[in-house]
């Protein structure tokens, strides 16, 4: 199994199954979200008939985009590059489980791209990332809007740039609502979006 010629470590094999690492910080609530992301992400590469090795890549990404999300800030903080340090304890896992990857020897940099820009988006994200972005977003466990997620879900993956705009665009208002600062990927992200006519 590969990614064009990138070998599938046998960790995300295993992930994509709902195996993972003796390392990760998750518990059972967060692996059940896990588990409805990756159940999403498998049916959309499903959906868009790719082959077998990618979607056992996107089913892993739903299970491995929050592997460190229960780990303490102060441990993550320190494993994130320098760029990071100063992102919101909430979203350090993204940058982290990337690193922790890496470092388990995950080398497919679209899919370590895709975990570690899950919260913030970016520009550079392939279509994997962009993918992960929506399903994290509009797994049928979420409470809020209900419906209006529901109504997105329908639209994937066909309609992916245009229901990234509406997930991106819901998430900046909030963001402007409660006067918090916007990071720069994010901007980027949305500005790419636009420009491709999303």
């Amino acid at each position: 199994m590969t990614q064009g010629d990138i070998p599938l470590h046998p960790l995300v094999r295993r992930a994509a199954e709902g195996r993972l690492p003796e390392w990760a910080r998750a518990g059972k609530t967060r692996r059940a979200h896990m588990q409805r992301v990756s159940q999403l992400l498998r049916s959309w590469a499903e959906t868009l008939e790719l082959p077998p090795h990618q979607v056992v890549r996107w089913a892993a990404l739903g299970y491995l985009h929050d592997v460190l999300r229960e780990a303490p800030p102060e441990q993550l903080r320190p494993l994130v590059p320098p760029a990071f340090r100063d992102l919101p304890a909430s979203i350090l896992h993204g940058p982290a489980g990337a690193v922790r990857l890496r470092e388990e020897g995950v080398d497919d940099p679209a899919f370590l791209h895709a975990v570690a820009f899950h919260t913030l988006g970016n520009a550079q994200l392939g279509p994997e990332g962009r993918a992960l972005y929506a399903a994290d977003f509009l797994e049928p466990g979420r409470k809020l809007r209900p419906r209006w997620r529901a109504g997105l879900r329908k639209r994937m993956p066909h309609e992916m740039d245009p229901v990234l705009m509406e997930i991106l665009g819901a998430r900046v208002k909030h963001l402007v609502a409660r006067k918090s600062p916007i990071r720069p990927e994010t901007l980027m992200f949305w500005n790419s979006l636009v420009e491709e006519g999303g």
